[in-house]
């Protein structure tokens, strides 16, 4: 079946972006606005219009530069600062006196924090605090004295901006961290799905080597000696797990990128019992609705291949001689299936000591592939009394439900 591949994509940075350009275009025109209606108090009109043309056009043609990360360089934060800081200088030449010494607003006004609030969330609150500190320092040459109204100014904006600066430092390093959980998911799934195969072919290939071996005697002895060393080693290997290596985001401007790899379904729900018609054997019987079992494709196959497996479990352990019945109710919120045999039972404690021993046949093949859909597995077994494994699945599992909101 073909794969295709999901991307996650996550960035909060992003908005943050979007916010930023909007509020240096309308900080622009209020500037302008401003000015428009204080035109008459200006001493030097010219020097303010002329201010002004070279703040809009290099507030309009500078938009692409704070639509990301990457495109925010350092040589054009230093340059738009530079535009902030020459606005705030050239103000006692343009307006009056008066104006500047009952606290006017300054030439770009509240435009400058956005030149500011670029260094946050570029370079977090470090970077911002450098920012703030240099248009501190122009306010304060403009005003000519620290007067209450521009500390104020300068309080505030080096607080918002340094606020602003760390949020988006933790931000980041929170992003990073649910990226490397979802990566450490996506391996981790991956590799119990690898293990459930595993088992379910090769291991019990090899285990059947073994004992056949060891019956035979002769060179299919040591054939099977060797075929029991190489299903130690992989039971070992599947149980220590392979971890890929990190990957990191292709594109940081756009956040973590975290990719996996998934089956698509095939189409309508699949009849639960098709898929079990084929375990049904003399030794097997199979007890099951007169009506469809439907279950989601995915729930399905997973369910069919973990009866396969309790069934490989008693041919195993109960011997080939060894009778199980399987029987398959269809509830209103799920279905159950039984799996019962009339072997000698499995002794207390055993299943913990066979996980501990990388023998995982019911804790991946049976319980891992329940839980993934939202189901389970219970197992009663009495010494003596043989064993019976209890599966249960909901109707509407998790991928399902999953898929079902994306859609």
């Amino acid at each position: 079946m073909a794969e295709r591949e999901r991307v996650m994509r996550m960035s909060v940075e992003a908005p943050l972006w979007r916010a930023l350009s909007a509020y240096r275009v309308l900080t622009m025109l209020y500037a302008v606005g401003l000015f428009a209606t204080a035109y008459g108090e200006f001493v030097r009109p010219g020097v303010a219009v002329a201010y002004y043309v070279v703040l809009c056009g290099w507030t309009l043609a500078t938009l692409p530069r704070v639509a990301n990360a990457q495109a925010c360089t350092k040589r054009f934060l230093a340059a738009d600062l530079t535009v902030a800081l020459t606005g705030i200088l050239l103000t006692p030449l343009a307006d009056a006196p008066a104006r500047i010494e009952q606290g006017g607003p300054t030439l770009p006004s509240i435009w400058t924090a956005g030149a500011v609030l670029a260094f946050a969330v570029k370079g977090g609150w470090r970077w911002a605090a450098v920012a703030s500190t240099a248009v501190a320092v122009a306010n304060l040459i403009e005003r000519g004295a620290p007067v209450r109204d521009t500390v104020h100014n300068v309080i505030l904006v080096w607080v918002a901006s340094i606020a602003i600066g760390y949020v988006v430092e933790v931000a980041r390093a929170s992003e990073r961290t649910l990226a490397r959980a979802l990566e450490i998911e996506a391996a981790t799934r991956e590799r119990e799905r690898l293990a459930r195969d595993i088992h379910d072919s090769v291991l019990q290939v090899l285990a059947m080597v073994q004992r056949r071996g060891a019956v035979i005697g002769g060179e299919a002895a040591e054939l099977g000696r060797m075929a029991g060393e190489q299903e130690v080693a992989l039971r070992t290997l599947v149980s220590g797990g392979l971890v890929p290596p990190s990957r990191v985001s292709e594109d940081e401007a756009e956040g973590a990128v975290v990719r996996t790899v998934e089956e698509p379904d095939d189409d309508g729900p699949v009849d639960l019992r098709s898929l079990l018609a084929r375990y049904a054997a003399a030794k097997v019987s199979l007890a099951e609705p007169g009506a469809p079992v439907p279950l989601p494709p995915d729930a399905a196959r997973e369910l069919a291949a973990a009866v396969g497996a309790a069934l490989d479990n008693v041919r195993k352990h109960a011997g080939e001689q060894a009778r199980a019945w399987i029987l398959v109710e269809d509830e209103p919120d799920e279905v159950i299936v039984t799996v019962r045999d009339d072997g000698p039972g499995i002794p207390e404690g055993r299943l913990a000591q066979a996980e501990g021993e990388g023998r995982l046949g019911v804790a991946l093949s049976i319980r891992g592939r329940l839980r993934e859909l939202g189901g389970s597995a219970e197992l009663i077994s009495v010494p003596g009394q043989g064993t019976e494994v209890e599966l249960k699945v909901p109707k509407e599992t998790r991928s399902s439900r999953g898929k079902a909101e994306q859609r």
